[in-house]
């Protein structure tokens, strides 16, 4: 009979010959990488970044979010700790000059600027500051040219200077001014 060959004894020694080729492989300098293996890298690494810039975008655009959601929180509380309309002294001296404001701006220049020039100066301005740009121009250019100055000298914060007075023209000499 023959006699048979223990397994175990040759399968530590395939299992040592295994380990040491492993070490081997591992030491040894990395085969260089081939063009595909360059490609697909890139193209992971492009992926990754175009990801984080996804991401950042998301987190700002969820920053503003939460801003603006504090902002309108704000406004509302402040809405809802602000006098009503019509109880304080500021509501009740606006209001008219807001009306006024309206029916002005819905005048006829020419009309409106005559009846603008007899107001009083501090109503001009306060009606002239509520009223569009456009229409307070139209109106302002309507207006005598004196008190068309005077309203903007207000509006601009500055005293109107008093007018000047008009210069008086020097008579003509005479034939018998000339003689003497």
């Amino acid at each position: 009979m023959a006699k048979r060959i223990p397994l175990l004894p040759l399968l530590a020694g395939v299992a040592g010959i295994a380990i040491v080729a492993n070490g081997a492989a591992v030491s040894a300098p990395a085969a260089p990488e081939t063009r595909m293996g360059v490609s697909i890298k890139e193209s992971v690494t492009e992926r990754d970044r175009a990801a984080a810039g996804r991401n950042r975008a998301l987190d700002l655009r969820e920053q503003a979010a939460r801003a603006a959601e504090e902002r309108l929180k704000a406004d509302m509380q402040a809405r809802q700790t602000a006098p009503k309309p019509g109880t304080g002294k500021e509501t009740e001296e606006e209001g008219p000059y807001d009306g006024l404001a309206r029916i002005y701006q819905t005048m006829k220049p020419a009309k409106a600027a005559r009846v603008f020039e007899q107001l009083e100066l501090d109503v001009q301005v306060q009606v002239a500051k509520r009223m569009r740009d456009r229409a307070t121009a139209s109106i302002l250019g309507a207006m005598s040219a004196d008190a068309a100055a005077r309203l903007s000298m207000a509006m601009a914060g500055k005293s109107a200077h008093p007018p000047r007075p008009a210069a008086r023209p020097v008579p003509a000499p005479t034939a018998t001014a000339a003689r003497k």
